[in-house]
């Protein structure tokens, strides 16, 4: 079942559960009130309509008692309009009660004055009747029934049921019959999303977008699916870019080790008087090769997985790398200038990001040149270095991944280190910057301080 089916479907569902509850408290809301209308028509029916019978039964009793007659009192119930009244004379007894329904204790309570009046469903002739008995008023020990059948309320009462289930049938129809139409416009935006969904998945075209005004959550589920599908393209590119430069990167010392593994296995061997030579140049680029592959590694997986983060003292940090490389280069001066600073982050990926850009100025400082590593409060790190820096035009690459200037292919290197410092800076909500200066180059990282 489509979405739109399923909307109206639960349109008409609600409408129908509306309608059927109110059918159901007006009917018998109307029942009853019909009835007690029918019931007030037996009370004055039994009140008045009687009394008339019976002034104008004395009037035929004085009438026939002038002529020398005798008139009875009728025992069988007298027609008045829809109603029937039946008079009981006294002595009142209980026992059949001539044409019409028995004669209970009761009804001799009533004509006693015993017992009040009362109402009683009965059945005369094969009809049912609402009976209504009470005292006959101006003739003591005397009682009056009024009777009216049940068919005259049921005749108004099923007319408005037929007419509430027609309401009630009617409403769901239309109710279902519009919120498929409001539901065929309303979703018309996820119907679109639907097809560039399913153009995606069919062609794995990335570029395709859906643009949707309005500020409903149909229209922030398009946003947040063109984002998703923004960001997905861009991480594609940048896999697809990664796994080029890699695959360049990864081809020249591969190439080198197999072609000196080749020398080596071609004439004498390990005998021949250049194969130190070669051995070592297959270590070297194996070595390479490796640290290559590690950086990769890191490249990935930093930003992938949910780092543990904890407030790091940032100078004691520094403070650390710089120790680490002034032991492996003591060709180089380090110097620092470290104050104290707090930060939040992962302190192995920040220690990492700092590393490489110590080893970075170290590799491009002259033998007998200076390093300066710099802490401040408000979370910046910069190294200094004096070497040969880095031409204006080649500034705006220098933390792209495997990106080397022409002076820098020379030297030993993969050109990921400073793309790792950057991945991790700008993880931590940081930023990182390349400053030019007279003789050298300044880099710059910059965390969010610990508050």
């Amino acid at each position: 079942m489509t979405l739109g089916n399923r909307v109206a479907l639960a349109g008409g569902t609600v409408v129908f559960a509306a309608l059927l509850l109110a059918s159901l408290i007006i009917y018998p809301s109307l029942s009853a009130g019909l009835h007690r209308q029918h019931d007030d028509v037996l009370v004055t029916a039994a009140d008045q309509d009687a009394s008339k019978l019976l002034t104008e039964f004395k009037f035929k009793v004085q009438q026939m008692e002038r002529e020398g007659g005798r008139l009875t009192v009728p025992t069988s119930p007298v027609t008045v309009g829809s109603t029937q009244l039946q008079f009981m004379v006294p002595p009142v007894e209980a026992g059949p009660g001539g044409a019409f329904i028995a004669v209970t204790e009761r009804d001799v309570l009533v004509s006693q004055g015993k017992a009040p009046a009362y109402f009683q469903d009965a059945e005369y002739q094969g009809v049912d009747y609402r009976v209504y008995t009470a005292p006959l008023a101006g003739w003591k020990g005397a009682v009056v029934r009024a009777a009216i059948p049940q068919s005259v309320v049921e005749f108004t009462l099923r007319p408005l049921a037929a007419l509430l289930a027609a309401i009630t049938a009617g409403g769901t129809l239309l109710a279902a019959l519009g919120a498929r139409l409001v539901a065929g416009r309303v979703l018309r935006p996820v119907r679109r999303l639907t097809e560039t969904v399913e153009h995606v998945t069919a062609t794995r075209d990335l570029t395709a977008r859906i643009d949707v005004r309005g500020r409903d959550e149909i229209a922030r589920l398009a946003r947040s699916f063109a984002a998703m599908m923004a960001a997905v393209e861009e991480s594609v590119r940048a896999q697809r870019r990664l796994v080029a430069d890699a695959s360049h990167e990864l081809r020249t010392p591969l190439t080198s080790i197999i072609t000196n593994l080749e020398l080596l296995g071609d004439g004498p061997g390990v005998a021949d008087p250049q194969a130190p030579a070669l051995v070592e140049q297959a270590r070297s680029q194996a070595e390479e090769l490796r640290s290559l592959v590690n950086d990769l590694v890191e490249l990935a997986r930093y930003g992938q997985q949910h780092t543990h983060v904890e407030d790091t003292r940032l100078d004691l940090l520094a403070e650390r790398v710089v120790a680490r490389a002034a032991r492996r280069s003591p060709q180089v001066s380090l110097r620092t200038d470290l104050s104290e600073c707090l930060v939040n982050a992962d302190p192995d990926a920040l220690e990492r990001a700092v590393g490489n850009l110590v080893d970075n100025a170290v590799k491009w400082s002259p033998d007998g040149g200076q390093v300066l590593v710099g802490v401040f409060p408000d979370g910046t790190v910069t190294v200094t270095d004096q070497g040969p820096g880095i031409p204006a035009e080649d500034l705006p690459f220098v933390y792209d991944r495997f990106y080397r200037s022409p002076t820098a292919r020379s030297l030993p290197g993969s050109g990921l280190g400073l793309a790792i410092v950057k991945q991790v800076v700008e993880s931590h909500g940081g930023t990182v910057a390349a400053e030019p200066l007279d003789h050298g180059l300044r880099m710059r990282l910059s965390l969010p301080t610990s508050t």
